[in-house]
């Protein structure tokens, strides 16, 4: 592994962890040369579908790219990475399990949206807003309450 410092090839592995899935190992690195330290990931590489985009072009999966849209959907919201990794991962494995080579872009977005449900109402409805091209207040509003529980009416006695 080439140090990303001084691309010195000699590196040397301090840490070794896996994650709870036991599907993803983290190795902590020290260059031999600069003496900086980095972190790498290692994960099995599967095949993910090609996606086809809604105006019929297609594209390779991008994890960095589905990342980013997450990461922005929840810019300032209190959700670790490590929460946002556990749902990109489980986006993917959705993805694998389909079995198919490609996939329709509207079904990466719904998965998206269900992770996002899950992780943070507001970032959903913000993921929402824009994926759904909201056009109006209206639209704004049915995505509010989507995630929002009925409030139980007390009555005084």
């Amino acid at each position: 592994m080439k140090c990303p410092f001084c691309a010195d090839p000699n590196t040397q592995v301090i840490d070794t962890r896996e994650n709870e899935d036991g599907d993803t190992v983290r190795r902590r690195r020290r260059c031999m040369a600069c003496d900086k330290r980095f972190t790498t990931y290692e994960r099995v590489e599967l095949k993910m579908p090609s996606v086809v985009k809604k105006n019929g072009s297609r594209a390779d999966y991008d994890r960095e790219k589905l990342m980013a849209s997450m990461q922005l959907a929840l810019r300032k919201r209190p959700v670790t990475m490590e929460s946002i990794d556990a749902a990109v991962d489980r986006i993917e494995e959705r993805l694998i399990t389909l079995g198919e080579r490609e996939v329709l872009s509207e079904k990466v977005g719904e998965l998206v949206m269900r992770e996002l449900k899950r992780l943070d109402k507001i970032a959903y409805v913000r993921f929402a807003s824009v994926y759904r091209n909201f056009e109006d207040v209206d639209e704004f509003r049915d995505a509010v309450r989507e995630v929002t529980k009925p409030r139980v009416s007390r009555t005084r006695s």
